[in-house]
């Protein structure tokens, strides 16, 4: 493809020592990561948004990230952009034998079935080739967001039997976690507050988890009502020449109501 050869072309014009640009040329893997994950929020962004135009450009973003890396690699001769090409296009054959090999036809339950078990060798194999024995929570990556990470590890680990029967369970946790935390406090250890704390965001992961919800969708519909809401405040307060500042905790609570109010008229 013209297009992708364009690409790549320009990459390696950016990073060659004869005439490249100053700062790609210092960049290395580490630099460039926090970009690559920036560029993936942006592509969730523009699909939330329903922008296709901003969508096209950030999959561009996101595209560029890929041939960065790999032409960094190239330049340590451990791979190339065709290489991480025929990786993917080579895991997808094999974990579509239906589509593109002679095993019947799937339903969609069938085919998720199927995909964790190839996902499943795939660990066993990497594990074999590191010379160590493989574990169920392989290759859920460190660098997630921790609540999507926390939610991943728990579904991992549900597969081996290690799991609240029913959402029941997990709201005993709850109420556990928010019992510890109180201990905590009165211990007077931040140390300690903080370890709690971690274990009922953990636990709030897993009943997202167990009612069928998203934790890191939820959490993030949740950001976006409190921004609006707390904004409404802010422009109510304005609109009486006041500051939201300059309140006291009655009035922001009664201010707070309003907003809810007026999100979810009656």
């Amino acid at each position: 493809m013209a297009a992708i050869d364009d690409l790549i072309a320009t990459m390696a014009k950016l990073r060659d020592p004869d005439g490249g640009c100053p700062w790609d040329l210092v960049q290395n893997f580490q630099t460039i990561k926090p970009y690559t994950i920036e560029e993936a929020y942006e592509v969730g962004d523009a699909i939330d948004r329903g922008d296709m135009d901003d969508l096209r450009g950030e999959l561009g973003d996101l595209l560029f990230q890929v041939v960065y890396h790999a032409q960094m690699a190239s330049e340590e001769d451990a791979f190339a952009f065709e290489d991480v090409a025929r990786a993917i296009n080579d895991k997808m054959l094999a974990r579509h034998p239906h589509v593109f090999g002679d095993a019947d036809a799937r339903t969609a339950a069938v085919q998720t079935d199927a995909w964790e078990k190839q996902k499943a060798s795939e660990r066993a194999a990497k594990a074999a080739r590191d010379g160590r024995e493989p574990s169920v929570l392989d290759d859920v990556p460190l660098a997630l967001p921790a609540l999507m990470r926390a939610e991943k590890l728990g579904k991992r680990a549900a597969r081996t039997g290690f799991d609240w029967p029913d959402v029941r369970g997990v709201i005993a946790k709850l109420r556990e976690e928010l019992d510890e935390i109180e201990g905590a406090l009165a211990e007077g250890s931040p140390e300690a507050v903080q370890e709690e704390v971690g274990d009922l965001l953990f636990a709030c992961a897993q009943l997202a988890r167990k009612a069928g919800a998203d934790a890191e969708e939820s959490l993030r519909l949740a950001n976006l009502k409190f921004a609006g809401r707390f904004q409404a405040m802010e422009a109510a307060a304005r609109a009486e020449g006041s500051s939201l500042s300059d309140e006291d905790m009655i009035r922001l609570e009664a201010r707070w109501v309003a907003a809810k109010a007026h999100s979810h008229p009656e």
